[in-house]
C-alpha cells in the first residue's frame, strides 16, 4: 500500500465510504461487495463459502497450517445519526454508531500488510469479515460455513471510546458478559378506574414484577456473582381511566458466569408465577437466549498485551465489562483473544453521535497484521 502516510490516507477513506453507507445485519449485501472489491485490488484471495450469504473470508499465507484469524465486524445499528461530521450517513435510520465500519477499515488495513509480506508467513492468516455480529447470531453464521475450518487461534478487536488513542486493554478470562433478552407479558382484566375491584390490575402486577427483579442480583445470586437485571421496556395501557387487560415487559440481564446465566430463567419465573398468582393475573415470560460470555484464553490474551506494548501501545488490564459480544461463540470452539483499542470518542457506543477518531485506524491495522505473523 505504498508508505505510512499513503495507508492511513488510503483507511481513512475506506472508514468513510462505509460509514456513509451503512447497513443493518444480514443486509449487508453492498458491504460485501465492496469489501471484496477491495480485497481483490490488492490480490487477496477470498474464500469460496456459499453458506456465508453477507460477510467476507479473506486468505493470506501458504494455505497450510497453522492458520491464525482476525475478526472484523460489519453490520450497522438501527439508529439516526446525530454526528457533524462531512461523511454522515446517507441511509435514514441506520448508523455506524458501534464503530463496526473503524473495525472493517483495521482488518483491512491488517489484510494490505498481511499480503506485503506474505513471502514471510510461516502459515495462513484468515481475515474474517462477519455479518450480523448486532443480532448476536454472525458467529455462528461464520462457523457453519465452514470457514474456520483448521484454525488453531482466533483473534478480535473492538473499539472503545472510553480509552485513549494509544491504549489498548484486555484480561484473561471473562472480558465480556453473556447477554439474554426477556419478554413477560401479564395478562389480567381490564376495567374502569373509579373501579379496579371490578378487574385484575395487570399494571400494579407489572410495577411489582419490576421491583422483584431487582432482588435477583441483590438476594437470589451470589454476591461474588456479577448480574444485571434490566428493564427496558413497558407497554400497556391506551388511555387515562381505564385499566389495561394486559401488559408487556421487556429487558435483559447481563452475567458472566454460564452457570449462572441457565439459573435466571427459572428464578424469573417463579418470581412472575408467584407475583401473578398473588395479584389474580397470568404471566408469561418468553426467552431469548443470546452470546454467553467472552472468555479470554489466557495465553492468548497475554500474547496479545505483550505484542500490543511492541506496537507501541500503552497496554492496559481491564475487567470484565457487562455488554456482549458474539465473538464469544468463537472461543467456544478455539482459543484466542479479543481486546479493546482506544477511539477517544466523547460519545459513547451506540450513540447518535458517536464518532471515533480516525488517527487509531493505522496504528490498530499495524497491530492487528503483527499479531498472526508473530503467534
Amino acid at each position: 500500500m505504498g508508505s505510512t502516510d499513503g495507508l492511513q490516507v488510503r483507511l481513512v477513506d475506506i472508514r468513510r465510504n462505509l460509514h456513509q453507507e451503512p447497513e443493518l445485519s444480514n443486509e449487508e449485501f453492498e458491504t460485501t461487495r465492496k469489501i471484496k472489491a477491495w480485497l481483490k485490488e490488492a490480490n487477496i484471495e477470498i474464500m469460496d463459502l456459499p453458506e456465508l450469504k453477507t460477510g467476507v473470508i479473506a486468505q493470506i499465507g501458504t494455505g497450510k497450517e497453522p492458520i491464525m484469524a482476525l475478526r472484523a465486524d460489519i453490520d450497522a445499528l438501527p439508529i439516526d445519526e446525530e454526528a457533524d461530521v462531512p461523511f454522515h450517513s446517507r441511509f435514514p435510520g441506520k448508523m455506524h454508531a458501534c464503530g463496526h465500519d473503524f473495525h472493517t477499515t483495521v482488518a483491512l488495513g491488517a489484510a494490505y500488510l498481511l499480503k506485503e509480506k506474505e513471502n514471510e508467513l510461516a502459515g495462513t492468516v484468515r481475515v474474517i469479515f462477519q455479518p450480523a455480529e448486532e443480532t448476536g447470531h454472525g458467529a455462528k453464521d461464520v462457523v457453519n460455513s465452514g470457514g474456520l475450518e483448521g484454525v488453531s487461534a482466533i483473534f478480535g478487536l473492538h473499539n472503545s471510546p472510553e480509552l485513549a488513542v494509544g491504549e489498548l486493554g484486555t484480561c484473561e478470562g471473562a472480558i465480556t458478559a453473556g447477554v439474554d433478552r426477556f419478554e413477560i407479558v401479564i395478562n389480567g382484566i381490564g376495567a374502569h378506574a373509579a373501579t379496579p375491584e371490578k378487574g385484575a390490575d395487570a399494571i400494579v402486577a407489572a410495577s411489582q414484577i419490576i421491583l422483584a427483579l431487582q432482588t435477583i442480583s441483590s438476594r437470589r445470586v451470589s454476591a461474588l456473582d456479577a448480574v444485571v437485571v434490566s428493564v427496558t421496556r413497558i407497554s400497556g395501557g391506551n388511555t387515562w381511566n381505564v385499566l389495561p387487560g394486559m401488559v408487556e415487559l421487556e429487558g435483559t440481564v447481563r452475567t458472566l458466569d454460564v452457570e449462572v446465566q441457565q439459573r435466571i430463567p427459572n428464578i424469573i419465573r417463579q418470581i412472575i408465577d408467584g407475583i401473578g398468582a398473588s395479584a389474580d393475573v397470568s404471566a408469561e415470560l418468553k426467552w431469548y437466549p443470546g452470546p454467553l460470555a467472552t472468555i479470554n484464553d489466557a495465553y492468548w490474551a497475554q500474547f496479545a498485551s505483550e505484542a500490543a506494548a511492541e506496537s507501541g501501545y500503552d497496554t492496559k488490564v481491564l475487567g470484565p465489562g457487562m455488554g456482549g459480544e458474539d465473538f464469544s461463540y468463537y472461543l467456544q470452539h478455539i482459543p484466542g483473544a479479543f481486546v479493546y483499542v482506544g477511539s477517544s470518542s466523547p460519545y459513547a457506543l451506540h450513540h447518535p453521535k458517536f464518532n471515533p477518531d480516525e488517527t487509531a485506524l493505522q496504528q490498530a491495522a499495524g497491530y492487528t497484521a503483527i499479531w498472526p505473523s508473530d503467534a
